[in-house]
Formats: structure tokens, sequence, C-alpha cells
């Protein structure tokens, strides 16, 4: 009895990874994302960083941010677009 219980357990250990890795093998073939973000830096009324006064970059799928005035008081950041799918 033993003997066909490590049996069963080792049929169903390699049933688990012939899944794991057919399961990699389909997430890694998935096409990439054409939305890459952008820089976008946001400008500040003063050093204080309270009132956002205009912004500057580009956003997901090449979109341009471009509105307000530019000061010296900017936070940027990185965006990530990764649920949107661009038109062509």
């Amino acid at each position: 009895m033993s003997r066909i219980r490590s049996f069963m357990t080792a049929k169903v250990l390699v049933a688990a990874l012939i899944v794991l890795v057919g399961a990699a093998v389909y997430v890694a073939s998935l096409p990439k994302s054409d939305a890459s973000g952008g820089l976008v830096c946001a400008y500040y009324s003063n050093s204080s960083y309270t009132t956002v006064v205009g912004a500057r970059g580009n956003g997901c799928c090449g979109s341009v941010i471009n509105w307000g005035i530019v000061t010296p008081y900017k936070k940027c950041q990185t965006m990530y677009c990764t649920d949107q799918i661009c038109p062509n």
C-alpha cells in the first residue's frame, strides 16, 4: 500500500510541475504592453509643496502633459501604465 501511495504522490507532483511550467511559458509569451509611461513633473507654487500650479511630461501611450506654469519647486515621478491599451 505504501508503494502505491508514493507512486500516486509522484504522479501528482509531476502533473503539478507540468502545469506550473506550462503557466510560466504562457505568461512569458504574452505580448509586452505598448503603454509605456514617461516622466511627469508637477510644479508647486512654493517650497511647502502644497499647491500644484503646473505639470509637464509624457503620460501613457505618449500623451503629452503640459499645463500651468513652471517653477523651481517640482517633484517628478515615472508613470507605469500596466493596464492601458494604446490605440494605433
